[in-house]
């Protein structure tokens, strides 16, 4: 299946899909609560939130059909040269294929690129697969929230040296 998958840069017209796919996953694995993406405003946004420097948001197409994506940003009140990792989340259909690895993958490659050293995610215990993928790519859990995402609903906060 990757190979049918074209990996791109956001545009205008991925919102409305890419905001569907965000909360179609939380309400699948049960994480649909106050303090998540799933009510943040931005998740409708997402095309004018990555406009930010040191940004980027990339996009998982199929078929002409947005079928996930992940971003890197610079998070208020976190170190310089550290970037979080954001708003990765597949479709139903596209899980179980390697497309996570594939996207996490791109985003470590682009946030080398931007000069960041340090990766931070905030992540749910219902989210037991991604969390695996990051554990299995280095990602190290930390006992605390870093930066001011706004994200009071995670609990779980992991980093990773680039």
């Amino acid at each position: 299946m990757l190979n049918q998958i074209t990996i791109r840069a956001i545009v205008e017209d991925d919102n409305e899909r890419l905001a569907s796919i965000i909360r179609s996953s939380l309400l699948e694995f049960g994480a649909a609560r106050p303090g998540t993406v799933y009510f943040d405003e931005s998740t409708d946004h997402l095309f004018e939130v990555f406009k930010k420097s040191g940004s980027v948001y990339f996009v998982a197409v199929k078929n002409n059909i947005v079928i996930g994506g992940a971003g890197i940003y610079p998070t208020g009140g976190l170190p310089a040269h550290v970037c979080e990792l954001v708003k990765m989340y597949l479709s139903n259909e596209a899980r179980g294929y390697g497309l996570g690895k594939l996207l996490l993958q791109t985003c470590i490659i682009a946030a080398r690129k931007h000069g960041y050293t340090k990766m931070y995610l905030e992540s749910m215990p219902e989210l037991k697969t991604a969390i695996a993928m990051y554990t299995k790519a280095g990602f190290t859990f930390i006992n605390k929230a870093i930066g001011n995402s706004g994200h009071t609903g995670c609990s779980i906060w992991m980093t990773k040296e680039l």
